[in-house]
């Protein structure tokens, strides 16, 4: 059975940094798109970024310039460089893996931001 962790959430002041990290365990074939959301309380879940198998990125525009999305294929990993953190960017953050035929999610990581 496959299952995402993600880790690397915590609590930051506005203008730092943190790395988040989402790891699959099992085995899992083609994966075609790398992504993450979040959702902040009371707000629906949405697409912070996403990295596609031929190398395309995707970010929303709230985080374009200050997010990086990265990918290991070989280690079925994706990762979320997060700078100039803003109190805006605080929600749960969730990793999302589409491969063919099966759609993967992580229970998520609480990212707070204070001001």
């Amino acid at each position: 059975q496959v299952q995402l962790l993600e880790s690397g959430g915590g609590l930051v002041q506005a203008g730092g940094s943190l790395r988040l990290s989402c790891i699959a365990s099992g085995s899992i074939s083609r994966i075609n798109i790398m992504a993450w959301y979040r959702q902040a309380p009371g707000e629906q879940r949405e697409l912070v970024a996403s990295s596609g198998s031929v190398g395309t990125t995707y970010y929303a525009n709230s985080v374009r310039g200050r997010f990086t999305i990265s990918r290991d294929n070989a280690k079925n990993t994706v990762y979320l460089q997060m700078n100039s953190l803003k109190p805006e960017d605080t929600a749960v953050y969730y990793c999302n893996f589409v491969a063919v035929g099966h759609d993967y999610w992580g229970r998520g990581t609480q990212v707070t931001v204070s001001s």
